[in-house]
């Protein structure tokens, strides 16, 4: 069943629907799709993100050592659960099995170390190993969805729902907007951005997006390759949530095929915009020595030669020694961002 108009007229997704075709040409000529295969230090390749490579520096845990043999005990007994997980075809989170024996396990983070470890070495996803994650992300919009258990989910653009570990006989939209903050996200649908724009779908991973934030976004530009674009501060931290959605993180760099989205383009807040709109200074912030040595550090890496746009944007932050947040543009109105600022992006094509 198709949705009922509600948002723009047609001609309003010109341009989106002008990057949409450019993006399935690049996919036809090869250059949008992953080759398959995984990959075991890491390396960049435009078309996947940070992904393993196969001379990295390799770990050994013994069970004759007395350094590792706590370690591999540990993994010996969470093998085993995965063991029972696959046999007896169900599934636990992190949590869960450090629950089974807190004591043993001592903390989440060795939990945790120990099934990305097992995931790397096995060289397949964590839910391949019938391991799930606890979503924290939110998710709303014009979108309709079978959970793995058969419940039907029909997303409303007024109100959020948690994002599911796993879903099904998803629906179609014209766009996908990854929200950075939960406040931001909150003020899109109390303005309500998702029935204006519709059809389209929003989703944030409040800050660093978890595992099942990031599996939606790549399933979803999997099964229907529309336009995904990321709404973050302007601020080093912003654009590293956003590379982690676009390029992977190196921690998680042996499930780049499986996570990353190389298409995601950056729709705001531009440090450009800042000066564009005349913010006043007194709604930035400086930047920290952190933000400095994180910005510095962006600036290094691979993917950012394949962005020149992006450098240009981060050099005029390192020249101003300011950052903005999202929530500095209420100084023009308390509604521009969704009533003047997205609308005119995306009408016009002001992504990079």
């Amino acid at each position: 069943m198709a949705f009922a108009p509600m948002g723009p007229e047609a001609s309003f997704f010109e341009a989106l629907d002008q990057h949409r075709a450019a993006l399935l040409a690049a996919l036809r000529r090869g250059g949008g799709e992953p080759a398959a295969g995984a990959h075991l230090a890491s390396r960049f390749e435009d078309s996947v993100g940070l992904q393993m490579v196969s001379h990295c520096t390799t770990r050994k845990i013994k069970s004759d050592s007395s350094k590792s043999i706590k370690n591999f005990a540990l993994i010996l007994k969470i093998l085993s659960m995965i063991y029972k997980l696959v046999q007896s075809n169900t599934y636990a989170t992190k949590r869960d099995i450090y629950y089974t024996d807190s004591q043993l396990f001592g903390n989440q983070t060795v939990v945790d170390n120990i099934i990305n470890d097992i995931s790397c070495m096995l060289k397949m996803p964590r839910r391949c190993l019938h391991i799930l994650s606890t979503s924290k992300g939110l998710l709303a919009g014009n979108l309709r969805y079978i959970e793995e258990d058969g419940t039907k989910v029909n997303c409303s653009c007024a109100t959020a729902v948690a994002v599911p570990s796993n879903i099904q006989g998803i629906r179609n939209a014209k766009f996908l907007l990854i929200v950075e903050k939960d406040a931001t996200f909150q003020r899109l649908l109390d303005d309500n951005f998702c029935n204006k724009m519709s059809p389209c779908i929003m989703v944030t991973g409040k800050g660093v997006p978890d595992l099942n934030t990031r599996l939606l976004v790549k399933k979803l530009w999997d099964t229907f390759h529309i336009p995904i674009f990321t709404l973050v501060d302007a601020d080093p931290h912003g654009i590293e949530i956003m590379c982690i959605y676009k390029y992977g993180s190196m921690s998680m760099s042996f499930e780049a095929h499986n996570l990353t989205v190389p298409a995601i383009r950056w729709l705001g807040l531009l440090p450009s915009d800042v000066k564009r709109l005349n913010i006043p200074k007194d709604t930035l912030i400086p930047l920290t020595k952190r933000d400095q040595m994180k910005l510095d550090s962006i600036l290094k890496r691979p993917y950012v030669t394949c962005q020149p746009f992006w450098r240009k944007e981060m050099e005029i932050m390192a020249d101003s020694k300011m950052k903005a947040e999202i929530q500095a543009l209420t100084f023009l109105s308390s509604d521009y961002l969704s009533r003047v600022y997205l609308p005119n992006k995306l009408k016009f094509g002001g992504w990079i």
